[in-house]
């Protein structure tokens, strides 16, 4: 089927754009915030709506931040060495989820210090927030056109604009029902049937390492890296580690609170 041409701004006023890439991690920032607070009522922490208000605004930092750093470092490191000027230009595109998970944790471990709570309480919290604005994202990047998939002969493969009129798999909307809609689920269900700080967050890091390593096998590989031994991407060297880590890290979690 041909691409539906959307228009990916969807609002003009004067000079200013708004794209619907932007409203998607906008909303994803706003769901954010509600589900800690409502997490923080739960489970009864020190902590109030500004400070719900303050862990989002340290999320957002760590995620834009963390996400644009990734993207350089882990897949156009030598482009913006020769282009240092294109650094902080990501209007044009450019950010790693890896990255911006690193820099989430990181943000939330300065903010952990900074109230004296458990970090893996908060990041806990991180978690059950972090596969709607996976699963936002991702359909941001199918309005866009980018990130597409792999060349197919399915019937639901699509023509993207840029995609030489072949039809390709809609690798986006892939990541967004695995990473998006059911991480939540999974998320959710750990979150309420365990106990144990920091399992909800393995369960986050394990899922998310197996369904992203899934739906690489479909996306286009970044055409200036291409494949790891003519068959793994970049994605996946990223993805396999946060799954061993995380199931592992799961079992250990649960194991040292049965001993307790």
């Amino acid at each position: 089927m041909q691409f539906p041409h959307i228009d990916p701004v969807f609002l003009s006023i004067g000079p200013l754009q708004f794209r619907w890439y932007g409203l998607m991690y906008v909303i994803s920032f706003i769901a954010t915030y509600f589900i800690i607070r409502s997490e923080i009522k739960r489970k009864q922490l020190p902590l109030t709506s500004e400070d719900a208000a303050d862990l989002v605004f340290y999320g957002a930092m760590g995620v834009v931040l963390g996400g644009r750093l990734g993207y350089i470092l882990f897949y156009n490191l030598g482009f913006y060495l020769a282009n240092p000027l294109k650094l902080l230009a990501v209007w044009e595109g450019g950010m790693s989820f890896h990255g911006g998970f690193l820099g989430v944790m990181l943000a939330f471990f300065l903010y952990a210090r900074r109230k004296k709570i458990p970090y893996l309480t908060l990041i806990d919290m991180a978690a059950l927030c972090a596969p709607v604005g996976l699963g936002l994202g991702r359909i941001g990047n199918f309005i866009n056109g980018e990130l597409f998939g792999r060349a197919t002969d399915v019937p639901w493969g699509v023509i993207f604009p840029g995609s030489g009129g072949v039809p390709r798999h809609p690798s986006q909307l892939y990541e967004a029902f695995l990473e998006g809609l059911v991480l939540l689920f999974v998320v959710r269900l750990v979150s309420k049937k365990s106990t144990v700080n920091g399992v909800t967050t393995c369960a986050a890091i394990a899922g998310y390492g197996l369904f992203r390593f899934i739906v690489e096998f479909f996306r286009q590989p970044d055409a200036q890296i291409g494949l790891f031994f003519g068959q793994i991407s970049m994605g996946q060297l990223l993805s396999l580690p946060m799954f061993i880590a995380g199931t592992a890290a799961a079992l250990l979690l649960s194991r040292r609170q049965a001993k307790n």
